[in-house]
């Protein structure tokens, strides 16, 4: 008898732990399988950060049922395995899933747009505001010498990339060339390393065999055509002028004429904004300054863009040696092949500058 008692009671006693279980279950899967995210969230989670600043980072978009997602994360462990990066939570997503991706590190990329740009700091200000490195990092990693000699270019495009006896280290000059303006997808927690690493791997994919050739066949590498490149783009915002203005630079290279390139002026004085070039701006001294300088600047000036990097490769065969600003102020140029035309073209613009009271 007390044998059946026991039964019975060991029976109420299964019957009860499982209706317990099935109950935890169907709250586990209501809230694990519900709706927790009430709108689209852009999570940022820095390296190195935890659990609780993942919270508070939820907390502050309002997006997200913090109740269901705490229940979930507790349940997968989420808090041992925090991974950095931007997390993308669709609006109807459940709490499993945001746990699942973040537990994971399932990142969302980021678009990195690179603009033209004229010096390291620039360029590190526009970077940092799209991904986790910040412009300090960026700015001295580009202003190391030691480690940008890890990297180099070839001195001469050979036809076989892997046919190469001479290189040129890469150096605080030449390490703008790595910089294409474009848009890149990516991962936000980059660091200023990583970054660096995909610009450079970006620049070689960029130097293709049909252009290695192209640059080949002028007796240029590519610091030089990104130098020289860097120069047309500061020269005109009128892609169709840019062949011609390559032209006349890569004649006077071929003559040993200096370039002199206003831009160029405009850099060494460290003054982007000179609108009128003076004697006293001739004066600097460095190694910019093409007025002072023959031949090709140490390297590029700004960041060229696709457009002048292809027109001094497909630049037009011309016999120009000079061009300046057309009188009439519609961003395009007068180009000339003899001094003398040179000289009526420049004393048109001169007058036009003098009317309007541009110093």
């Amino acid at each position: 008898m007390k044998r059946k008692k026991f039964s019975k009671k060991l029976k109420y006693s299964l019957y009860a732990v499982a209706v317990c279980i099935f109950a935890v279950m169907v709250v586990v899967a209501s809230v694990g399988l519900g709706s927790a995210v009430k709108q689209r969230t852009e999570l940022f989670i820095p390296t190195g950060a935890s659990y609780a600043q993942v919270q508070d980072s939820l907390r502050a978009s309002g997006g997200v049922s913090m109740f269901k997602f705490e229940i979930i994360s507790r349940l997968k462990k989420y808090p041992a395995y925090v991974k950095p990066g931007r997390y993308v939570l669709q609006r109807g997503s459940t709490a499993m899933s945001v746990v699942n991706k973040l537990r994971l590190g399932m990142q969302d990329q980021v678009r990195l747009t690179l603009r033209k740009v004229r010096t390291p700091e620039s360029l590190a200000s526009v970077v940092s505001k799209q991904i986790e490195a910040d412009s300090a990092s960026i700015v001295q990693l580009l202003r190391n010498e030691e480690y940008l000699s890890g990297f180099w270019f070839p001195a001469t495009e050979y036809e076989n990339p892997d046919d190469v006896s001479d290189t040129l280290p890469l150096n605080p000059q030449t390490v703008m060339c790595c910089f294409i303006p474009d848009t890149y997808y990516c991962f936000w927690n980059m660091d200023a390393q990583a970054f660096f690493t995909r610009m450079f791997y970006e620049q070689n994919r960029f130097w293709n065999a049909f252009r290695r050739g192209q640059a080949r066949a002028m007796g240029l590498n590519r610091v030089q055509v990104s130098t020289l490149a860097s120069i047309v783009e500061e020269e005109t915002l009128n892609k169709e002028e840019r062949p011609d203005i390559a032209s006349v630079y890569l004649n006077r290279c071929r003559k040993r004429m200096p370039l002199q390139a206003d831009p160029t002026v405009k850099f060494a004085v460290g003054d982007f904004g000179l609108r009128r070039i003076l004697k006293e701006h001739l004066r600097t001294e460095s190694p910019y300054n093409t007025y002072r300088q023959c031949g090709l600047p140490p390297g590029p000036i700004c960041t060229p863009s696709v457009s002048s990097l292809d027109a001094v490769l497909q630049n037009k065969p011309t016999k120009y040696l000079y061009f300046c600003a057309k009188a009439d102020f519609s961003g395009t140029h007068a180009f000339a092949e003899s001094y003398a035309k040179h000289l009526e073209n420049a004393r048109a613009y001169q007058r036009e500058l003098n009317l309007r009271g541009i110093k």
